[in-house]
């Protein structure tokens, strides 16, 4: 389109209306991002959905993350804040934290690398109330050992955290390290499932 100026026209020159303006586009449902937060022992998680068809409540889970996460999604403006597509995520994680659940079962869209996705499907193979070494985790996916630094840096990229259980992932020495929602809550978590022992104060 030819931007307009300031110009007068000639005086022999016609002046065409100008053109209304064309309708607004409908919003396209299969493009909007849902979110919500629920409260935890954790602190206010960030849940965040994307449209599906066939998952309960009609939204997939993108994302979950804890207050303070490094590299935590911000909510933007044109997200929709809703509670209800989120019902039954909502229900599996205070089952969790109330010690009735293990294993989490919902639907689940993220959009990393090939590689990513293949690190973060893993995680779901690690059971409840156990741990495993990065070096065990790399080896049971035959990821050379050139590259066990970017299984790592994978795993802290997991937009999951909680429901898809990079916390269970730990140092070859026992140590916690890695994990995106801090390492306090990485122990409050394997507390929880009872894989490490409350520690006495």
């Amino acid at each position: 389109m030819t931007p307009r100026t300031n110009s007068t026209p000639p005086p022999t020159a016609p002046v065409s209306p100008a053109p209304a303006p064309a309708p607004a586009p409908a919003p396209n449902a299969a493009s909007t991002t849902y979110f919500t937060g629920v409260d935890s022992p954790l602190g206010e998680l960030l849940l965040v959905g994307v449209p599906s068809c066939t998952a309960p409540g009609g939204v997939a889970l993108a994302s979950l993350s804890l207050p303070g996460q490094c590299n935590a999604p911000a909510v933007r403006t044109h997200w929709r804040r809703e509670a209800h597509p989120f019902t039954e995520a909502i229900r599996q994680l205070r089952a969790y934290f109330a010690g009735r659940l293990t294993r989490f079962d919902l639907e689940f869209q993220t959009t990393g690398t090939e590689f990513q996705e293949r690190i973060w499907l893993a995680l779901d193979a690690i059971p409840y109330g156990t741990t495993t070494t990065y070096g065990r985790l790399a080896e049971a996916l035959r990821v050379p050992r050139s590259e066990v630094r970017a299984l790592g840096a994978a795993i802290g990229a997991n937009p999951l955290l909680l429901v898809r259980p990079c916390h269970r992932v730990v140092g070859a020495d026992g140590t916690m390290r890695g994990y995106a929602g801090g390492v306090e809550r990485k122990i409050a978590l394997l507390t929880h499932e009872g894989a490490l022992q409350p520690t006495l104060v």
